[in-house]
Order: structure tokens, then sequence, then C-alpha cells
């Protein structure tokens, strides 16, 4: 599909490359966008994007199952009991609230404290690049 139209993963995932070094990884269970049963799925986070997978297999070849932007996100809290699921918590945006199961306690804080970094760290970087420079003053 890529081929037919002309652009290759880096241009299509904001170049970042996905299949190696990620900053995070690993399996959870995510609730459909449409039909809301739960799918296991293999995340990704890597310069301020989340991707999951079906498989644990990626390589530069992969299609990610989705993205979500760290730059776009409002909050990212535990859900246990909004849900009634252990391990669940929620990433909201302007557009959507997502929930995700994780395997463990542990695992699923160790996602939350890392995507709260990363939602600092790159509203930070946002901020950075839309003050005035007043160095050519």
């Amino acid at each position: 599909m890529q081929a037919l139209w002309g652009r290759g993963p880096k241009e299509t995932y904001g170049g970042v490359e996905f299949w190696h070094t990620p900053e995070r990884c690993g399996w959870m269970q995510k609730q459909g966008e449409y039909i809301k049963t739960w799918r296991r799925r293999w995340f990704v986070m890597k310069q301020g994007k989340i991707f999951w997978f079906k498989s644990d297999v990626v390589t530069p070849d992969s299609v990610p199952r989705g993205v979500i932007d760290v730059n776009k996100c409002l909050s990212i809290k535990g859900a246990e009991d909004t849900i009634n699921k252990a391990n669940a918590f929620e990433i909201s945006t302007h557009a959507e609230s997502m929930f995700f199961i994780a395997d463990t306690d542990k695992e699923k804080e160790d996602w939350i404290n890392a995507i709260g970094r990363a939602i600092v760290k790159h509203s930070r970087s946002l901020l950075e690049s839309d003050r005035p420079d007043y160095t050519n003053a």
C-alpha cells in the first residue's frame, strides 16, 4: 500500500524509526475504537509517539495499527475504577479517551510515568519552539 502512495514509513510516521531502540515497549491490551473489545497489542514509544502493532516483531516494513502523538495528550491516569479492570489506565486527548490494560500494576505505573514524562518533555519543546527569538533583534 505504501508503494501505491509513494511514501515510506519515515514520511508516514514523522521520521520516527519505531523499529529499533524504543524508549519503552511491551504488551498491553487496548480497547478497540469502534468495536469495544479488548485486543492484545505490542506498544512502542519513541520520540513522542506511541505506536501499536499486532506482533512484537517490528521491522521498517511494519505498519502500526495506530499512533498516538503525545503532543495531543491532555492527561494520563489510572482507570481501574472507571472501567472496572485491574491495571487499567486512560489517555485523554481533545478528541477522545483511550483505555489500556497492562499485565501488572508495576507495568501500568511504568507506562503512566514514561508517557507522563514524554508529555512534559514534548510540551516543553513545543513551548520553546513557539518562543520568539530575540537574539537577532
